[in-house]
């Protein structure tokens, strides 16, 4: 079984109102990750990745790019040690 690790990730750039939060849980349910995401006040969009760690980095490096109609400028990641997320969801 793959090691299971966790991503906290902080997206900037034109984020918000282009669909990046519901693009990222239908990528985040098609490589099985748990976890959430959710729309900051500061225009950043906040999510939690959690599960084997290829998956996990395959969905870091899917925030460079993120939903068709947005335009990310940055990407931070802090790895933390796994939580137990079970399933994936939309914040608000």
């Amino acid at each position: 079984m793959a090691t299971r690790t966790r991503a906290h990730v902080f997206v900037s750039g034109t984020v918000q109102g282009v669909y990046y939060r519901a693009n990222t849980r239908d990528t985040a349910d098609e490589m099985d990750v748990d976890g959430w995401v959710k729309n900051l006040n500061d225009g950043r969009v906040e999510a939690i990745f959690e599960g084997p760690k290829d998956a996990v980095e395959g969905m870091v490096e899917w925030c460079y790019t993120g939903s068709p109609a947005a335009d990310v400028e940055d990407v931070t990641v802090d790895y933390e040690e796994p939580r137990g997320e079970d399933g994936f969801e939309i914040r608000y």
